[in-house]
């Protein structure tokens, strides 16, 4: 079989942020496809003989997983499984190891569609590594229906918690009361026990054994009327929710109120004195009216194209950053937080945000005055 057929007949298309398409679509074929052609894409670039996978809370996730594996597998390259973990956990870890990765997430879309992020050693695929994996014509065997099971690592859970832990002291979180929504977020398991970590009194919130397609950017009227609910109920200083896949943030103030995924970027970039921003043209222009930057650039809406920006920025700025309309907040380059060295992660990530907002010893509301 040839990738570039199998792929161009799946009706699964790259998007704003990897390939979507629904899960009818995302035979063991086709997932085998991408794979093979995501890895011949990017091998002449690159040194590596291992692939990291990961995936989030959608059913259809795992056999997902285990097809893109054992197409990885005719190509002669290891395979570490991570599990159920957010999408920036695996980026981090994999970029760690110097290998690239694939997530099997949706993010926010509904339960009947999935997809695939792909990252290279160094971060997240380009526009042009999609046109190359589109491209790309590579011969393979057709995968049977009986599927290896896939053995599951703890060890970039334990690279990410082991991340912001350390970032922080032990006490920064000392005397919130936090509530974490944790529906079926592929972090859930993580969220708790960090924030706890940090000193939080932390109550868990509606945990789904089905998936929710929570989008951070366009919350609905049934979560908003929860978090207020929670608010009064609870007296939380601030409630923390992700999307699916654990990258876009959501965080509510003491009165219960969500904050929307620009006005947080914003406030992250602020705090860790940023330099200069790549932003989408769908951000807010209170970032240009509040004078923070040294330069704001503008974007296409789409990771992609903030990260392809960020080495433009970096020929003139030593802290640079981006973050989403939808909240996921980007750190690209290296830069000292506490007397710290945080290493970039060029991918959206939800944790840094609020963790940084929540770590001021003054309530959400007032840092927005």
């Amino acid at each position: 079989m040839d990738t570039k057929i199998i792929i161009e007949q799946s009706d699964i298309a790259f998007g704003t942020s990897g390939a979507r398409g629904l899960v009818t679509n995302f035979t063991p074929d086709v997932c085998a496809a991408f794979s093979i052609a995501f890895i011949k894409s990017i091998e002449t670039k690159f040194s590596f003989n291992t692939v990291a996978l990961a995936i989030d809370n959608r059913p259809s996730s795992y056999a997902i997983a285990q097809a893109c594996a054992e197409g990885l597998k005719q190509l002669n390259v290891n395979v570490i499984y991570y599990g159920v973990i957010p999408t920036p956990a695996l980026a981090y870890k994999a970029m760690l190891d110097d290998i690239p990765c694939i997530m099997v997430t949706g993010s926010h879309i509904p339960f009947d569609r999935n997809g695939l992020k792909f990252y290279r050693p160094d971060g997240e695929i380009t526009k042009i590594d999609e046109q190359s994996i589109l491209s790309a014509s590579v011969e393979f065997i057709t995968l049977s229906q009986d599927l290896t099971e896939l053995c599951e690592s703890q060890a970039a859970r334990s690279a990410y918690i082991q991340r912001y832990s350390e970032l922080f002291n032990s006490d920064a979180l000392a005397g919130k009361k936090i509530g974490i929504y944790e529906h079926s977020s592929a972090g859930r398991d993580i969220y708790k026990p960090l924030f706890e970590s940090l000193g939080a009194n932390v109550i868990s919130l509606e945990r789904s054994d089905v998936f929710v397609p929570i989008d951070t950017e366009a919350v609905s009227d049934e979560d908003r009327e929860k978090a207020l609910n929670w608010s009064k109920e609870h007296s939380f200083d601030a409630i923390f929710s992700t999307d699916g896949d654990g990258d876009r943030p959501l965080l509510a103030d003491e009165k219960g109120h969500w904050l929307s995924g620009d006005t947080l970027g914003l406030l992250t970039s602020q705090l860790l004195n940023i330099e200069a921003l790549a932003v989408p043209v769908s951000c807010n222009t209170a970032i240009e009216k509040s004078n923070s930057f040294k330069q704001v650039t503008r974007t296409k809406i789409g990771s992609p194209y903030v990260i392809a920006e960020f080495n433009e920025l970096k020929a003139h700025f030593t802290r640079i950053a981006g973050f989403e309309a939808n909240g996921g907040y980007l750190l690209g380059s290296d830069i000292e937080v506490n007397g710290k060295r945080l290493t970039a992660l060029p991918t959206r990530d939800a944790l840094l945000p609020a963790l940084l907002v929540l770590a001021q010893n003054k309530c959400i509301s007032n840092q927005l005055l």
